[in-house]
């Protein structure tokens, strides 16, 4: 199987991919509870902003987490959502018009995780689900530490070894990372705060774990 793991700074099959399946990636989060999840984890782990932060959504898909963001901060923000594939940011821009959320807090834009168009220690927080594992780990937490100011985190939501992990990297071709060098390579550029496991009878938790970072 042809993985995208081989996404470089000029050029990423995952977004082409995504481009044909974004209308199926966005039902199978919605039906499997996804959104759910994430609000109650956001609502017993508050983010770490305050009011005017600047957080990018690196990776966003269809905005499940993005919209999550905005139910979970209850004061003005300024949200990037980000993503190679232009079907999903327009999608994640359809979800945005039908949602109640407050929609001037969110603009969107097609990017490449491994060469974010913001300046250095420019973002107070950068969240990513589902998107480190198209590029070689070291490269994409390199490049994400690099637009976090000193201070600032990262909550990354990684695949973890699973039959369902195994499953959802069949389906759309991606390669998870092994937990210790998920670990590891975080911690070249942040510190911990936390590791989280979603309770098992949440769909989510049968392949995801969130970790949440501060940048040293």
């Amino acid at each position: 199987m042809e993985y995208a793991l081989t996404a470089t700074k000029t050029e990423a099959k995952a977004g082409s991919y995504y481009d044909r399946i974004a209308r199926f990636y966005d039902l199978t989060f919605k039906v499997n509870g996804y959104g759910r999840s994430l609000d109650q984890y956001f609502e017993n782990h508050p983010l770490p902003v305050s009011r005017g932060a600047k957080i990018l959504d690196a990776g966003c898909g269809t905005g499940l987490l993005t919209l999550a963001l905005l139910r979970s901060i209850r004061f003005p923000v300024s949200i990037t959502a980000l993503d190679l594939s232009s079907t999903s940011v327009a999608a994640a821009r359809k979800a945005l018009y039908y949602s109640s959320g407050r929609k001037r807090d969110v603009t969107f834009t097609q990017g490449n995780l491994l060469c974010l168009p913001f300046a250095d220690e420019s973002l107070d927080l950068v969240v990513t689900a589902g998107a480190l594992e198209y590029v070689p780990l070291a490269d994409g937490i390199n490049e994400l530490a690099r637009v976090i100011v000193p201070g600032g985190h990262l909550l990354h939501l990684p695949v973890h070894p699973s039959l369902i992990g195994v499953f959802l990297e069949i389906l759309f071709r991606f390669k998870s990372h092994p937990p210790r060098e998920v670990k590891d390579q975080t911690e070249r550029h942040f510190r911990i705060v936390h590791q989280y496991r979603f309770p098992p009878p949440q769909a989510i938790g049968w392949s995801k774990t969130a970790i949440l970072a501060q940048k040293v």
